[in-house]
């Protein structure tokens, strides 16, 4: 990593770290289907440990999951302090890459081939983020949702209710 990838206080830069997951998800994604592929979401993204000037990146990458048209890929970032050896996972996150045609449409994925233990927890991680992300969409629609019903709630928060 190098000093223009810092920022303010000499460490570098978060969203250097994401553009670096973006490319490296495009990358798998794009070689599993074939296809160019663009980044339709990412999931959460934790910064775990900062990283330094000077250390080494490494960055991998594995197809989780696979629908119709998008794959789950796994980004997992660790730096290693090139004068130590020490290795630290940095973050890991989920990004959604949806497969394109010549024409900008989505085409279909092939599907994933999984051989070990490894690969079906990868597997069923993904399904079970997917089906919490669905509920939790569908508990906030903005029709449906109540605020009367979580007042109380946020009563127990850091904030100010004023005419709720």
């Amino acid at each position: 990593m190098l000093p223009s990838h810092s920022n303010f206080s000499g460490k570098i830069h978060g969203g250097y770290i994401l553009n670096l997951m973006d490319q490296i998800a495009f990358a798998c994604a794009s070689k599993h289907c074939g296809h160019y592929c663009v980044t339709a979401s990412v999931n959460k993204v934790d910064f775990l440990h900062p990283v330094e000037v000077g250390q080494l990146l490494h960055l991998r990458a594995s197809v989780n999951y696979t629908g119709k048209t998008s794959m789950v890929i796994g980004v997992r970032v660790e730096s290693e302090d090139i004068k130590t050896g020490q290795i630290n996972h940095c973050n890991s996150s989920y990004l959604t890459m949806v497969a394109k045609d010549d024409n900008g449409r989505n085409v279909n994925v092939p599907g994933l081939i999984i051989n070990n233990a490894e690969g079906v927890r990868r597997y069923v991680r993904s399904i079970w983020r997917y089906d919490e992300a669905k509920q939790r969409k569908a508990r906030f629609n903005e029709q449906t949702f109540k605020s009367e019903d979580y007042v109380k709630l946020l009563k127990e928060h850091n904030i100010k209710l004023e005419d709720v």
